[in-house]
């Protein structure tokens, strides 16, 4: 049966490839968020693939914006079903080369947004007593990486909020549902609009999954969404495994490394545009699609998620991530 679902951030990237997948199953999709270029094409792509569609230039730090598009949504397609909160800005910087007000913005957007959506679709979801909500996180809500601090305090604020709700939901015996996906390096276009002060262009740390990788989990998620959370990317279990095992160890091995594994051999032009403040792909009407600059590295399965697919057989990926905690060690320590 047909839902009606909502995806924030869904002009580019992981949102983008979660929205054509829900469009593929015929269900209503739409699209709040930035970059009218982006969820325009976004729409086309949907309705394409025999779903519906309805954007909506949203900046999800506003709530009583997000509010309104969660009413338009429910009076042109019907009750929300699903809501799934992707949309987020971030800088690429060392802590002491951001500004407060960059800061401000991280978390008004990539931890705000996610409490902007889910309240608006909890004041509807409750009341009839079903709906799902599916919180794209990171590994990254687990473990924090150097120059990523605004970006790691926020999924880790997302991850906080999300497991008091989800204690309160249980209270309240809801029919209502909440769950994380917590994602791996992805190959996205946020590389590059990402606001960033590193003298070489960022990247994300290998190994590389395409988008695609999440929006099958985030799809599943919403499914599923009565399972606490999804992990996608073997080497997100090894590194939640590493840092509880020797969270020492990990931090000198990100301190050594951390640094270079975020950075290509490229310099970085300071004239690129950013889409912290602005989408950037309203400037010129550029359409950035869901994949990045690295699809020649990015891999196109992840055993995680059929493994989070699977529960009988999570055994397997623990002893896979406990080979991954090994062999952090040993390269620490060679």
């Amino acid at each position: 049966m047909a839902k009606t679902v909502v995806i924030t951030g869904a002009s580019a990237g992981v949102g983008r490839a979660a929205a054509r997948m829900f469009g593929r199953r015929g269900d209503s999709v739409a699209l709040p968020g930035r970059g009218e270029a982006g969820l325009e094409a976004a729409a086309e792509e949907v309705r394409a693939l025999g779903g519906r569609a309805l954007v909506l230039p949203v900046d999800v730090a506003d709530a009583e914006r997000v509010e309104a598009a969660a009413e338009r949504v429910e009076a042109e397609l019907g009750p929300i079903d699903v809501w799934v909160n992707v949309a987020f800005a971030t800088v690429f910087a060392p802590v002491t080369e951001i500004s407060a007000a960059e800061y401000r913005r991280v978390m008004e957007v990539s931890y705000l947004g996610f409490v902007h959506g889910t309240q608006a679709a909890l004041s509807r979801m409750l009341a009839r007593g079903k709906g799902a909500i599916v919180q794209v996180g990171s590994a990254l809500a687990y473990r924090a990486i150097p120059l990523q601090s605004a970006y790691c305090a926020a999924k880790h604020a997302i991850k906080g909020f999300t497991e008091s709700l989800r204690c309160e939901l249980l209270h309240q015996d809801s029919g209502v549902k909440v769950t994380m996906v917590q994602l791996p390096a992805l190959n996205t276009p946020q590389f590059d609009w990402v606001k960033s002060r590193l003298p070489r262009r960022p990247q994300p740390v290998p190994p590389i999954y395409q988008p695609e990788v999440a929006a099958r989990a985030i799809v599943f998620a919403a499914d599923h969404p009565e399972r606490k959370e999804f992990w996608v990317g073997a080497m997100t279990v090894a590194t939640l495994l590493a840092d509880r095992l020797a969270p020492a160890l990990v931090d000198r091995y990100l301190a050594a490394t951390g640094y270079a594994s975020q950075q290509t051999g490229e310099k970085r032009d300071p004239r690129e545009p950013a889409n912290l403040w602005e989408p950037v792909d309203d400037e010129e009407g550029h359409d950035f699609g869901a994949h990045g600059r690295f699809d020649a590295r990015a891999h196109r399965v992840s055993p995680q998620v059929w493994l989070s697919q699977h529960r009988r057989l999570a055994t397997v990926g623990v002893a896979a991530g406990l080979a991954g905690v090994a062999w952090l060690a040993s390269a620490v320590t060679r």
